[in-house]
């Protein structure tokens, strides 16, 4: 496959992935989303109950997989890449992710054990 092929789909991919997006922010802008249904979205983008891994999780791995490439093609293997791509994926699971969950419990307490 050819790098401009690759490219190309990584393109449409992440169409797809916006469009799905933004469809998740037309539904949080609902005028009837209260705490409770802010929080089940907020967990739903953390650990997605139906397809296990959820968003930030799913985000991370994709890094995570990008840093090991980079760990490869690095030409001095210091890490100037892939060093900062795996502190983006703990960023993404340990802060942002452990943030949401923070966010959800305090929005709806009671929904940690749904």
């Amino acid at each position: 496959m050819t790098s401009r092929t690759r490219l190309d789909r990584v393109r449409a991919s992440l169409g797809i992935a916006q469009l799905a997006l933004q469809q998740i922010e037309d539904d949080l802008n609902a005028d009837d989303v209260d705490a409770r249904d802010l929080a089940a979205i907020l967990r739903e983008l953390q650990e997605d109950i139906d397809h296990p891994g959820g968003l930030f999780p799913a985000l991370a791995q994709l890094v995570s997989t990008a840093a090991r490439r980079a760990e490869q093609l690095e030409p001095d293997r210091d890490g100037d890449a892939s060093c900062p791509l795996h502190e983006a994926a703990a960023l993404l699971t340990d802060n942002a992710g452990q943030r949401l969950n923070w966010a959800a419990r305090s929005l709806d307490p009671q929904g940690d054990d749904a």
